[in-house]
């Protein structure tokens, strides 16, 4: 997905295999097209999920499509018995489909690559038996058609309380969140590990709740660390996360984080390698605050498969999660639980301005225009002339243009930038 500078969405990329873009129907996009959405307001901003779209236009209105578990239905999907629900047969399909990319050697089946936002991530499987299906089904699953309209949905305009405006969204593996224009972050979709930070596993919020991101209750377990730090104002229950509205928003696989006015980042959802930060391998139900970080001010984040990696206002960058192929950088295969400044020789003086994480690389544009990309390298995503993985940031060279903008997608990465006049 890509917007002009005229505010027309343009899109292209596979549409006719599960799990793909959905950003046309029925068809490949091979060659980027104008999005026909059912308004002809200028779209302002965009993401990509992992089989789900959105997009946010001038009036602050939001419309999505694609998977239609994860568009906004106001009929919530549980768990009846199998064979009774078609949107059931949809969310198992789509498991053993993706159980393969739970382990972290797995490198999936296909080549034809995913979509371009940075939160297009997505994890697979629920738990232990799930966790370990290989199956029939998938085969099945991976040669039926998504033009199927009943299991994709068109375009819909998302309904939201009267007077809510939206300013921007992330789109994650089976879940969206939006930010107001007044810092409230709401989210829909899929649920199962707290990556729409409601307190709870609920597998389908099928109509955009509210997440309450600053509130006492936000630090939890970590407010005997924050108070150590003297972060926090007594050892009572008063305390509360330093802001009072969200500025910026992240959805990775299956967790999400947010930014604070203040600078404080807050993570939720699936925690099975330390992507949450909290020095734990627990999920987070509930937005908490990333307490190693308390001090730091950080200005915008990006969220992978199974890690985050945020910069702060100094211009330095923290990653955390799963390093399986070298995606947080620190020059090593171990994952982090709690946030680690990278000091690679390569970032040495130098601020960091843009930050995107696909399934499991990275990628980062600086003050003075050098981009870096580190991780899995399968399809020659990092951009560096090979397919061997990198474990610490590596210098993309490209001459004679401006970086601007980086977004990598599940296995590639989009660069914009301006040619010289």
């Amino acid at each position: 997905m890509g917007l002009s500078y005229s505010g027309k969405l343009i899109t292209w990329g596979s549409t006719d295999d599960l799990g793909q873009s959905y950003v046309t129907s029925g068809k490949h996009g091979e060659i980027p097209e104008p999005f026909p959405l059912p308004t002809e307001v200028s779209v302002v901003k965009a993401a990509a999920g992992w089989a789900h779209c959105a997009a946010v236009t001038e009036t602050a209105e939001v419309y999505t499509w694609g998977w239609k578990e994860c568009i906004p239905s106001g009929k919530v999907f549980g768990d009846l018995p199998m064979g009774t629900s078609l949107e059931k047969d949809v969310f198992e399909r789509q498991n053993s489909l993706l159980a393969e990319q739970v382990s972290p050697r797995s490198q999936g089946s296909r080549s034809s690559g995913g979509t371009f936002s940075a939160a297009d991530s997505k994890g697979g499987g629920e738990e232990g038996t799930k966790r370990r299906r290989t199956s029939s089904a998938k085969h099945s699953a991976e040669s039926s058609s998504s033009g199927d309209e009943t299991l994709s949905a068109l375009p819909c305009l998302v309904t939201l309380n009267p007077g809510v405006r939206i300013a921007t969204v992330a789109a994650g593996g089976r879940h969206t969140l939006a930010l107001s224009d007044t810092g409230q972050v709401w989210g829909w979709g899929y649920g199962g590990e707290g990556q729409l930070g409601l307190g709870s596993r609920i597998r389908m919020v099928s109509s955009p709740h509210p997440i309450p991101c600053i509130e006492p209750s936000s630090l939890g377990k970590d407010r005997a660390s924050a108070l150590s730090r003297g972060s926090l104002s007594s050892e009572r229950q008063s305390f509360r996360v330093p802001g009072s509205y969200v500025k910026g928003i992240a959805c990775g696989g299956r967790h999400s984080a947010v930014i604070t006015d203040a600078g404080a980042l807050l993570t939720f959802g699936w925690g099975l390698y330390g992507q949450c930060g909290q020095g734990s391998t627990d999920d987070e139900l509930s937005p908490t605050c990333v307490s190693a970080l308390l001090g730091i001010r950080i200005e915008s984040v990006a969220a992978g498969l199974w890690h985050t990696v945020c910069v702060s206002t100094d211009g330095d960058v923290y990653a955390f999660g799963g390093n399986q192929f070298g995606q947080l950088g620190t020059g090593g295969d171990q994952a982090e639980t709690l946030p680690r400044l990278l000091d690679a020789p390569s970032l040495e003086n130098t601020n960091v301005k843009i930050v995107s994480c696909g399934a499991r690389h990275s990628a980062i544009i600086t003050e003075d225009g050098k981009i870096f990309c580190w991780g899995w390298n399968k399809y020659g995503q990092l951009g560096l002339g090979d397919v061997i993985d990198r474990n610490i940031p590596s210098q993309v060279t490209i001459e004679g243009c401006s970086p601007k903008n980086i977004a990598c997608g599940w296995w590639h990465t989009l660069l914009l930038a301006l040619s010289p006049t």
